[in-house]
C-alpha cells in the first residue's frame, strides 16, 4: 500500500469517533459496554471506509484485528480471534468474493461487452429493440456478477452511452432526449429486475438467504436453483414489459435506429473472433451455472448434488 493511498483526516476522524463513542458516550440503558464497544468499531470503520482513509480491503483487516484485540466479542483471547474470523468460515463471503473475481474476468475479457453488442446487432433496428438488447444482456451476466454497480455501471452503461453518443444524444449538448434517457432509463430499471432473480446477481442476496435460514433454524433452505426458478417468470414479464412502459411514458425522439445495427457490428467486427480468455470466461460461466443450477443431481442422483448456496 502506498503512502498517498492514506488520508490522514477522514483517519482521524474515524479515530476520534471511536474514542468518543468508547469512552465518554455512555451506553444506552439495556446494552452492555462490549457491545457499545463493538457499535464504536464499526461506526468508526464505516466513516474510514466512506471517508477512504486507506483501501477498503486495508480498512477491513485493521477492523477485524482490532476486534480481535480489543477482546469486544468474549474477554477469552482465543474465543475473540475466532469471533473476528468467524466471517471467513462463511461459505456465502467467499461466494461473493470468488463471484466478484469472476465478474472482473467478464469486464477484463471484454466478454460482457462482445454480449452486449451481440444482442445489439440482432435487435437493434429500432430505438425500442437496443433497450431490450441492454436488457437482454444483462440478464444474462447477471448471474455472475454479484455486483450489481459493476454489471449496471462497468459493462452495460459504456455501451449504451456510445450507442447514445452514435446518434448525437448526449446531456452536454443538450440532446438526450434524442435516445439516450430512454436507454439510460432502461438501463436502470433492468438492474434491480435482474438484481432480484438470481441468489448470484448481488452481494446482498445471499445475505437474505442466511438470514432466512438462521430466522428459521434452517427449516428454510433457498437454494440458487430454488432462487431462480422463484424469481424467473416474475423476472421476465418485467423484463418484457418494462421497455415498453417506458417507451410509452418517456418516448425518444429516434424511432428507428438502423446505424446502431451496423455500430454494434463493427465493434464486434473490431473485437475480432472470440479470444482464448474470452473462451475460458465462457467455460467457467457455464460450468458454474450448472453446478449452482444442480443439473449433476438432477442427472445423475443426489450423490452427485453440490452443496446449496445457503
Amino acid at each position: 500500500m502506498k503512502s498517498t493511498d492514506i488520508r490522514v483526516v477522514p483517519g482521524l476522524i474515524s479515530i476520534a469517533i471511536v474514542l468518543l463513542l468508547w469512552f465518554i458516550v455512555a451506553p444506552p440503558e439495556g446494552v452492555s459496554a462490549n457491545a457499545w464497544h463493538l457499535l464504536a468499531l464499526f461506526v468508526g470503520t464505516v466513516v474510514a471506509i466512506i471517508g477512504k482513509a486507506m483501501p477498503i480491503g486495508a480498512i477491513a483487516v485493521l477492523a477485524i484485528t482490532l476486534v480481535a484485540l480489543t477482546g469486544v466479542t468474549s474477554d477469552k483471547p482465543s474465543d475473540a480471534i475466532k469471533d473476528a474470523l468467524s466471517g471467513f468460515s462463511n461459505s456465502l463471503i467467499w461466494l461473493i468474493g470468488i463471484a466478484i473475481i469472476i465478474s472482473r474476468g467478464l469486464a477484463k475479457t471484454s466478454l460482457g461487452n462482445r454480449i452486449g453488442y451481440y444482442f445489439i446487432a440482432l435487435f437493434g433496428q429500432k430505438t425500442i429493440g437496443i433497450g431490450y438488447a441492454l436488457a437482454l444482456s444483462e440478464l444474462v451476466i447477471a448471474p455472475v456478477t454479484p455486483s450489481n454497480t459493476a454489471r449496471g455501471g462497468g459493462i452495460i452503461h459504456p455501451i449504451m452511452k456510445s450507442i447514445a453518443a452514435s446518434f448525437g444524444s448526449s446531456p452536454e449538448e443538450g440532446t438526450s432526449r434524442k435516445i439516450g434517457h430512454y436507454l439510460a432509463f432502461v438501463n436502470y430499471h433492468t438492474n434491480p429486475i435482474t438484481s432480484a432473480m438470481f441468489i448470484t446477481a448481488t452481494a446482498p442476496n445471499p445475505l437474505i438467504v442466511k438470514l432466512i435460514a438462521d430466522a428459521t433454524g434452517a427449516d428454510i433452505s433457498i437454494t440458487w436453483g430454488t432462487w431462480a426458478l422463484a424469481a424467473l417468470l416474475p423476472g421476465l414479464l418485467c423484463i418484457a414489459l418494462m421497455p415498453l412502459i417506458i417507451y410509452a411514458v418517456y418516448p425518444p425522439e429516434i424511432k428507428r435506429t438502423l446505424d446502431a445495427t451496423a455500430y454494434a457490428k463493427s465493434k464486434l467486427a473490431d473485437m475480432g473472433p472470440m479470444s482464448y480468455a474470452e473462451k475460458i470466461m465462457v467455460s467457467v460461466f457455464s460450468l458454474l451455472l450448472i453446478l449452482w443450477a444442480g443439473v449433476p443431481a438432477m442427472i445423475l442422483g443426489a450423490n452427485f448434488a453440490v452443496i446449496p448456496l445457503q
